[in-house]
């Protein structure tokens, strides 16, 4: 997700297993639909295997700090307990090439990145926006790339508009880029002497989008693929507001000094793109848009 990072603190984006929220995803109650995995075909590429740090290796498997709270590319099943979504089967489609299960602990997304630091997670997997400040502390392989939307009820009752949200009550996963970004324009509202945005942070993004479909919040804002995503699954209760902009990349979280497993980790998406699983996946979750040509480790930022 377009997650930010202070000092200490990351974090990531929204869900819409609605039904948990409150919202459900359409009129008959049905929570949001898994497409079939694309990967189970995937093998095991034994060079890059190698790569892989022995303590990882050693019982196959790399435990994986995840936010299931932000459809469709991280949430939880209709069991409540399954993890899925695109960055799911991707993520499962690249630690197969690398000879390797996965093992998903959901966690509030701020708590992820330090988590990995601290060794309690081997790799963090939850749409996080690559930017400077967490590649001070943390190794990043990019693999997708998304920007900011809005969202509003169906028909835009409160005439709000990203350009124009003074006065309005906007609602935002709490620790996301997004913050920044709404606070930002509210400044630009008392500075031009027009009223505050009313802010209101939500620890998951489910919690945003019930707030809006409600009527509580006038609008929200989120990573693209989330924010189309939760027009799909509220069933004609939301409508996207205005364009996509500020597009980044998405990075998987290694701990730093981890040896070649960033690079291992790179050269598994970059096998996967070549071989078209990467495609199939995003496409499979209808979240094309976001593919990018390579994966690298570190990128630049925007």
């Amino acid at each position: 997700m377009r997650r930010r990072h202070t000092p200490h603190i990351v974090s990531v984006g929204i869900a819409v297993a609605l039904l948990a929220a409150g919202c459900g995803g359409d009129d008959t109650g049905s929570s949001p639909q898994t497409p079939s995995s694309p990967t189970a075909q995937v093998t095991e590429d034994p060079d890059l295997a190698k790569m892989v740090p022995s303590g990882i290796a050693e019982d196959g498997v790399v435990t994986v700090g995840i936010d299931a709270t932000y459809a469709p590319n991280e949430f939880l099943a209709a069991d409540g307990k399954t993890v899925q979504g695109f960055d799911v089967d991707l993520f499962n489609a690249v630690a197969a090439t690398l000879g390797l299960k996965t093992k998903y602990s959901p966690a509030p997304f701020d708590n992820i990145i330090p988590s990995v630091q601290s060794g309690k997670y081997e790799i963090g997997v939850s749409s996080f926006t690559i930017n400077p400040e967490r590649l001070e502390v943390v190794d990043m392989v990019s693999y997708y790339a998304a920007g900011t939307a809005w969202a509003t009820q169906k028909g835009n009752p409160s005439g709000i508009s990203p350009d124009d949200a003074c006065g309005k009550r906007v609602a935002v996963q709490r620790g996301t880029v997004q913050i920044e970004d709404v606070t930002g324009r509210s400044e630009e509202c008392t500075n031009a002497g027009k009223p505050a945005i009313a802010i209101d942070q939500y620890q998951g993004q489910d919690q945003a989008t019930s707030a809006v479909v409600s009527g509580k919040d006038d609008a929200m804002l989120a990573d693209s693929p989330i924010i189309a995503y939760a027009v799909k699954q509220t069933g004609g209760k939301m409508e996207q507001l205005g364009d996509i902009y500020d597009s980044a990349p998405y990075g998987y979280v290694i701990k730093q000094e981890q040896g070649e497993f960033a690079l291992a980790v790179s050269n598994a998406v970059n096998t996967l793109i070549e071989d078209g699983t990467y495609v199939e996946v995003l496409d499979t979750w209808g979240v094309g848009q976001g593919a990018v040509a390579r994966s690298e480790v570190n990128p630049s930022s925007p």
